[in-house]
C-alpha cells in the first residue's frame, strides 16, 4: 500500500476526466483498507469510476477500492449463493456469471462500472435491477473500522436509489455483494425494451442466457459510446416518474410520447426522449456534447472540463423544465466546487 502524490483521475472516471488527487493510494484487500482507517478518517473515495463527474482537483487522498475476488458460498435445488468482492468489474462479474449458468444478471450485461457500486444505486436496465438479486452487501463503517452487514431490506433500496446515496452517504465504505442467483428454470426477462427484436432478428425463439446477454450487448453497442473511446458515464439523467396528471396533459400535446405505468396514479418517462424532443441529441459545446444516437448520455469528445459538461446538463435541465415542467434528476455523483 503506496500513497503516491499529484496522481490524474483521467484512467479513473469513465468521462475521462483529466483532474489531479493531491494523494492516492489503490487498496488490494479489507486489512488494506482497515490499516488506512486506522491511520486516514478525510479521504475521497474512487471505484470504476462510471458513476462520477470530476469537476476539480480532489485535495484529500483519494482511495481507489481494487479489492478483487468472487466466492460461492452455497448452493441449494434452484439457487447459488455468491459473494463478490467490491473491486470486480461489474460486466466480467455478469459474464463469469452467465458461463456458469446463473441467471439473474444478464439484463444487466454492458453496464460499466463495478460490483461495490452497483448496490449505491441500484443498477438496472431492460427491465431488472440488481436489488432482484442481492441478498447482502457488507461494508466497512468509517468511524468504527467495523464490518457491517445490510440485508436487502435494510438497503432501502428505490429507482437508481438505496440508503448508500442517502441516511448512510460517507459513513461507510461497500466491501462486498452478496448474490442470489438461479442454477436452472430461470426467470428470464424479454419483453423490455428492443429485447424481443433483437432475438427475433437473430431467429432465436427460446434464448438461453448467452442470448440474451448478447442480444443486449449488440442494443447497447448500438445505441452507447464506449467510454473507452468518448469519455462518458451512460445515462446522465434518472427516467422521471410523473403524476398521471400531468401526463394525460402532456400527451395531448404530445400523442407519441413513451410511457410506462408505474402505478395508477404515476408514470414513468424517458428522460433521453425529453432531452431529445428540447433538441439536444446530437448538439455539441465544445468538447461537451449529448451523444448522437441517444439523447440521454452526455459525452466528452476530448478535452471537455467537467464543470463544462455540467453546465451543459444544466442547461438541458432547465429547457426541458421549461417545455415539459418536469425536473430531470441527475444520476450521476457529480463532485463539484
Amino acid at each position: 500500500m503506496i500513497i503516491q502524490k499529484n496522481i490524474s483521475l483521467k484512467a479513473y472516471n469513465t468521462f475521462g476526466i483529466d483532474v489531479k488527487a493531491s494523494r492516492f493510494v489503490s487498496i488490494a484487500s479489507l486489512y488494506e483498507l482497515q490499516q488506512l482507517l486506522n491511520a486516514e478518517k478525510d479521504f475521497f473515495l474512487i471505484s470504476g469510476g462510471s458513476n462520477l463527474l470530476l469537476t476539480r482537483d480532489i485535495e484529500r487522498l483519494v482511495v481507489h477500492i481494487d479489492i478483487q475476488g468472487i466466492s460461492i458460498d452455497r448452493e441449494e435445488e434452484n439457487s447459488v449463493f455468491l459473494t463478490v468482492n467490491a473491486g470486480e468489474n461489474w460486466h466480467e462479474f455478469v459474464l463469469w456469471c452467465i458461463a456458469q449458468n446463473y441467471g439473474g444478471l444478464e439484463n444487466l450485461s454492458l453496464i460499466p462500472g463495478n460490483v461495490g457500486t452497483s448496490p449505491i444505486q441500484n443498477i438496472g436496465a431492460y427491465g431488472v435491477e440488481v436489488k432482484d438479486c442481492i441478498t447482502k452487501v457488507e461494508a466497512l463503517e468509517i468511524a468504527t473500522n467495523k464490518l457491517v452487514s445490510f440485508s436487502n431490506e435494510a438497503c432501502n433500496f428505490g429507482y437508481r436509489n438505496s440508503i448508500f446515496k442517502n441516511e448512510v452517504k460517507g459513513k461507510y465504505i461497500l466491501t462486498s455483494v452478496s448474490f442470489r442467483l438461479t442454477t436452472k428454470n430461470h426467470q428470464l426477462t424479454t419483453s423490455y425494451g428492443a429485447i424481443e427484436n433483437e432475438l427475433a432478428v437473430q431467429k432465436i425463439k427460446i434464448p438461453t442466457l448467452k442470448n440474451i446477454s448478447d442480444a443486449i450487448i449488440r442494443i447497447r453497442k448500438s445505441k452507447l459510446p464506449d467510454p473507452k473511446e468518448i469519455g462518458n458515464s451512460g445515462s446522465f439523467f434518472k427516467n422521471p416518474v410523473i403524476s398521471k396528471m400531468l401526463f394525460q396533459r402532456l400527451q395531448k400535446e404530445n400523442p407519441s410520447i413513451p410511457n410506462y405505468p408505474v402505478s395508477e396514479t404515476e408514470i414513468k418517462v424517458p428522460a433521453g426522449w425529453l432531452v431529445e424532443q428540447s433538441g439536444f441529441k446530437g448538439k455539441r459545446f465544445g468538447d461537451a456534447g449529448v451523444h448522437e444516437k441517444q439523447a440521454l448520455v452526455l459525452v466528452n469528445y476530448g478535452t471537455a472540463s467537467g464543470t463544462e459538461v455540467f453546465q451543459l446538463a444544466e442547461k438541458i435541465q432547465q429547457t426541458v423544465f421549461k417545455k415539459f415542467e418536469i425536473a430531470l434528476e441527475i444520476e450521476v455523483n457529480v463532485v463539484a466546487s
